[in-house]
């Protein structure tokens, strides 16, 4: 009996601490259960505190930049007044900004491709607080202004570029544009040469095989010795057959430059022989049966096969009339150059940049490149000339002559001539 009690007692002390146990989970639980929820309250209120809101609103949303920049390149028919206005500023700070562009002597003449700069503050009233406008590749001027000053500060900086000038020289093997390429001569130095040449050169029949050409130029490199432009050409030799036609950058008088022979001749005529360089004569002026229409016609211009892509450059300075579809004669430019003749370049691939109707172009400027638009069985350039209102040969034009030096300018050029000649041997000498 006694042993049934002690048993008895451990049974009923054990389901007490049980029950005890049990208890005290379900306190802790809930008191836990309180707890959170009273948590997740606060949380709850004060992310609907409208000031949290704010903050957190701010602080996860993407950050502005305080400062922008935007880059523009001029382009044909381009003002300065067009531009400035195409700027989200109010009408008082564009005024202020073209009234300082137009202060500037030097940029009175806007030209095609300049570059410009326009730094934006957005913490200050007046957006813009500097802004650079490129001259050129060397030169640019810098606009810029402090905090609270109405009137920007004009800074004129030449960058460190040195002036170095090339002499090359080399025997055409196969064309005298894949000629220069080979010795690393620029595109663009390439194209001048040829627009020099252009007013007495037919580059598809005056030159052949084993001729040659000597030429010096300039150009700009930068402290890394990397070329970042080229200059102008000093001097130019053109080998044909046994003849040379030598040409000497000359300036006759004050920012009046031109080029001229050895008997001061300037080389310049109204329009030059031929508009395209590395391409042959694949079709004349006169009567031929038509590739596509299979019938016998007049042939009113030159065609010069050339592949796709290759640059056409305007004959002569003149005023582009027409830069469109013209059916037959796909993408073509038409230019009036005087009173007397126009040209007309057609079946191109595309136009050149900035070429359009009303823009004026200068002799040698790239109006557009070889394709094979319109009526055409394959890339070529249909090039017309109109006299007086009539399609002529392009071929057999006879152009009045440029420039003659006399008197003075004619002793001075014989100078300037002579220091070429010293330069040239001195280049000559370096190569050796």
């Amino acid at each position: 009996m006694k042993y049934f009690n002690l048993r008895l007692f451990k049974e009923i002390s054990f389901l007490i601490w049980l029950l005890l146990i049990i208890f005290i989970s379900i306190v802790s639980y809930i008191v836990y259960s309180n707890n959170q929820t009273r948590q997740s309250n606060i949380i709850k209120s004060s992310f609907e505190n409208i000031y949290l809101k704010k903050i957190i609103k701010e602080i996860t949303t993407n950050l502005e930049p305080r400062y922008t920049t935007i880059n523009y390149y001029s382009k044909a028919g381009d003002t300065y007044e067009s531009i400035i206005s195409s700027l989200l500023l109010d009408k008082e700070e564009k005024k202020l900004i073209l009234d300082t562009i137009l202060s500037v002597n030097s940029l009175k003449i806007l030209r095609i491709n300049q570059r410009f700069i326009f730094k934006y503050d957005h913490l200050s009233e007046k957006k813009v607080r500097e802004f650079i406008i490129e001259t050129d590749k060397k030169n640019e001027i810098i606009f810029s202004k402090k905090i609270n000053k109405e009137n920007f500060n004009i800074k004129k900086l030449e960058k460190n570029f040195q002036k170095n000038l090339v002499y090359k020289e080399t025997v055409i093997t196969n064309s005298l544009y894949n000629s220069a390429v080979s010795l690393g001569i620029k595109p663009n130095i390439i194209i001048e040469f040829a627009r020099l040449y252009g007013f007495q050169v037919d580059f598809q029949r005056d030159i052949w095989k084993n001729d040659s050409f000597q030429i010096i130029y300039e150009e700009f490199v930068n402290e890394n010795n990397k070329v970042v432009d080229t200059g102008d050409i000093i001097f130019a030799s053109l080998n044909l057959q046994d003849t040379d036609l030598q040409l000497y950058k000359f300036e006759y008088d004050k920012n009046k430059i031109d080029y001229f022979d050895e008997n001061g001749k300037s080389i310049k005529k109204t329009l030059m022989k031929t508009p395209i360089n590395g391409a042959r004569l694949s079709s004349s002026y006169g009567k031929r049966k038509h590739p596509i229409l299979g019938y016998t016609k007049m042939h009113t211009g030159t065609d010069f096969a050339a592949p796709t892509g290759t640059p056409i450059m305007a004959s002569g300075d003149g005023k582009v009339t027409k830069a469109g579809w013209c059916g037959g004669g796909g993408n073509c430019v038409k230019i009036k150059h005087n009173s007397s003749y126009q040209t007309v370049y057609a079946h191109m691939s595309k136009f050149g940049r900035g070429i359009k109707k009303g823009v004026r172009v200068k002799q040698g400027q790239i109006i557009g490149y070889v394709g094979s638009t319109g009526m055409s069985t394959g890339p070529h350039l249909h090039y017309e000339v109109i006299e007086n209102g009539k399609k002529i040969n392009s071929q057999k034009l006879k152009l009045p002559s440029g420039k003659i030096l006399k008197g003075q300018d004619r002793k001075m050029f014989e100078v300037s001539k002579i220091k070429i000649d010293v330069l040239k041997s001195n280049l000559i000498s370096k190569m050796n």
